[in-house]
């Protein structure tokens, strides 16, 4: 059975439903009222200000009519209806979790072991039938990572990967970029050392929050590709050293890059990013991009240092890699602002060819929120 009171004079709604109860402030619930004065009725926008809000946004009456919640405010006699299952579901009155390096929600963290069932969609199938692509992007959320097969084996082909979701964020690189061997490399991305994992672009603010890879030809000897859940990495520094996990989300570093010409990228951010109540945001991670570290104090820097040695001793672990060889027409997806990627060295002997490109993190999770509504969750 629902029911609603009112208390403190009308400022204050008491929702009860079974054996639980929510209050609401008159302030929130004017803010956020459904009608159409209010918000407009196809796209959900707000049409109204805080301005708009009166001061006293007392209620006079309240009550519970079928499914919906119906109240009137006191001051200028305005009713208004709430279904109560959305005035449950963005209910504020509960327990927030703020609790230090939590995982955002649906998120999974993950290590080595992930190894035999990494999330893999086929290109021609998640084009066509869109409950597998809800499934691949589910997986790129939950995990930060994804493979996709059958992708064709010609150039410009990863954009029709981006296409499944959002736009191609273009860089100082182009719309793709290539990444082989070159003689006298803009990037070390460009030669045949291996590559420590690391998160793409750090120096940009904000900066690129997915990257593709696609393999075009990969017969070079070497050259594995492995990724790092960042995440995973930071909550096990932070059980193993909280005093260093909070250095680390407590400072900025620098990043930079003047690799080509009339280019001066600088950011200033921490390496390991909390929101305000304590949930992960973001990894910055890349040591051939790092700048002096300028933001620490003097008594600090030597465990700041320690801190961030240990950080990158933790993405070096094998136990915390997952590791496969892209072959021609395959191609993989990262969250950048969560996953670190990689690569093996690898010999002259051969080609490796992969074309890679930037996307926005938003265009996945408001392609799966669209078809989570349209054809239900995972």
């Amino acid at each position: 059975m629902t029911t609603v009171t009112l208390e403190a004079e009308g400022s204050v709604l008491i929702l009860r439903d079974g054996g639980d109860q929510w209050r609401f402030h008159g302030v929130w619930l004017r803010d956020n009222a459904q009608d159409p004065a209010t918000r407009d009725p196809g796209n959900g926008q707000r049409l109204i200000t805080l301005a708009d809000v009166p001061q006293d946004c007392r209620l006079s009456d309240a009550q519970v009519i079928g499914d919906q919640v119906q109240i009137t405010f006191a001051r200028d006699a305005k009713v208004v209806q709430f279904a109560t299952h959305w005035l449950i579901a963005h209910a504020y009155d509960r327990t927030q979790d703020d609790t230090p390096g939590r995982l955002p929600l649906g998120q999974t963290a993950w290590d080595s072991t992930l190894s035999d069932a990494v999330p893999v969609g086929a290109l021609d199938v998640l084009k066509t039938d869109p409950n597998a692509l809800r499934d691949w992007l589910a997986n790129m959320r939950r995990y930060g990572f994804a493979k996709v097969t059958g992708v064709p084996v010609t150039e410009g082909s990863l954009f029709e990967i981006v296409a499944l979701f959002g736009y191609v964020r273009e860089t100082n690189y182009g719309r793709l970029f290539e990444v082989r061997t070159e003689v006298n490399p803009v990037n070390l991305a460009y030669t045949g050392l291996g590559l420590q994992a690391h998160t793409d672009n750090p120096y940009r603010d904000p900066q690129p929050t997915v990257q593709v890879l696609a393999c075009l030809e990969n017969s070079a000897k070497g050259g594995e590709n492995m990724v790092v859940d960042g995440f995973a990495v930071a909550r096990r520094l932070q059980a193993e050293d909280p005093v260093g996990f909070d250095l680390l989300t407590r400072y900025c570093a620098r990043f930079s890059y003047t690799g080509s010409a009339g280019m001066a990228l600088h950011s200033r951010r921490p390496m390991i990013e909390l929101t305000p109540d304590g949930e992960l945001q973001a990894i910055r991670f890349n040591a051939r991009s790092v700048a002096p570290l300028v933001d620490v104090p003097f008594d600090q820097m030597e465990a700041y240092y320690a801190a961030y040695r240990r950080l990158s001793a933790l993405i070096d672990d094998p136990a915390m890699e997952v590791q496969f060889k892209l072959a021609s027409g395959e191609a993989f997806v990262v969250d950048n602002t969560r996953v670190l990627h990689a690569r093996k060295g690898y010999a002259g002997a051969g080609t490796r060819w992969l074309q890679g490109c930037y996307a926005d993190r938003d265009g996945i999770l408001s392609t799966l929120a669209a078809l989570e509504a349209a054809h239900g969750p995972t």
